[in-house]
């Protein structure tokens, strides 16, 4: 069942975003802290672009006043799949639910990533759960004959969401772990800098800890390269009415639910020294 929600602006695919009860088809703890959910969201899911994100309500059993933004990892035929981490009530409510419930959602929504033309080889860079909104672009790249590049960061071998994506698509996947457990010990952007001196990327992807993001795209100026990043804002309306999500740009406060949360990462004001001067 669907119906127009009647607010926001159009998505990325073109559409504007409808209201859709949907069935969950699946729930699964698939790391330390974090689930899979999959669902049967018929509407939703035709409409979806990499990078987008559907504004979830949980209202099982309680009562919520504010939906939840989480990206969608991957749309497939009728199905959208989101990745989540456990970190308060929403999300606690969201790992109790079953294949028995449905669930209403609002999406698509927000800018997605964009793929210029001449792009032949691209770099996705996660940390952490960064990678739910990396895996449906990693796949549309490999389908349109792009060469796929990841390096993937987690805190520990456990905390690793989304390998199985990356690695049925991918040329290459590099992993780094705080601890060591798999891949090399570190951060992602030690094998990202050794990635981008290769020099063979015509642009870079990037999601996670902001802090990770700032450098990845501070090595992509220095070389060169285009970059695009995803950020996290807290997000009350997901629709760019209450201003709650905005990010600080070149061009002036922008809304992180519509005009991103993709955003060209030389765009993004990092530091408040980058912020032009009001006029």
């Amino acid at each position: 069942m669907t119906g127009c929600c009647g607010a926001g602006e159009k998505g990325h695919a073109g559409e504007r975003p409808s209201l859709e009860r949907v069935d969950v088809l699946s729930n699964e703890r698939i790391a330390e802290g974090v689930g899979l959910m999959i669902l049967h969201a018929r509407h939703t899911a035709s409409l979806v672009e990499p990078g987008q994100f559907v504004h979830l309500r949980v209202d099982k059993g309680r009562d919520f006043i504010l939906r939840r933004p989480f990206s969608v990892h991957r749309a497939r035929g009728e199905q959208i799949e989101i990745l989540y981490q456990v970190l308060g009530q929403g999300t606690l409510a969201m790992a109790e639910l079953s294949c028995s419930d449905d669930i209403d959602l609002i999406g698509p929504l927000g800018h997605g990533w964009d793929v210029p033309a001449d792009v032949n080889h691209a770099l996705l860079v996660s940390g952490g759960l960064g990678a739910a909104p990396l895996g449906g672009l990693a796949e549309k790249l490999a389908r349109e004959g792009v060469a796929v590049t990841c390096a993937m960061g987690a805190p520990t071998q456990e905390r690793l969401v989304g390998l199985d994506v990356f690695e049925a698509v991918a040329r290459r996947v590099v992993i780094a772990t705080d601890d060591g457990s798999e891949g090399e010990l570190g951060f992602v952007t030690g094998p990202v800098e050794r990635l981008l001196a290769e020099g063979s990327f015509d642009i870079v992807y990037a999601c996670g800890p902001e802090v990770m993001q700032r450098a990845v795209a501070a090595m992509c100026a220095e070389v060169g390269v285009r970059c695009q990043v995803s950020l996290e804002r807290l997000m009350a309306c997901g629709i760019g009415a209450c201003l709650s999500c905005v990010v600080t740009t070149k061009d002036g406060l922008k809304r992180a639910c519509v005009e991103g949360p993709v955003f060209d990462a030389e765009e993004v004001c990092w530091d408040v020294s980058e912020i032009p001067p009001k006029h």
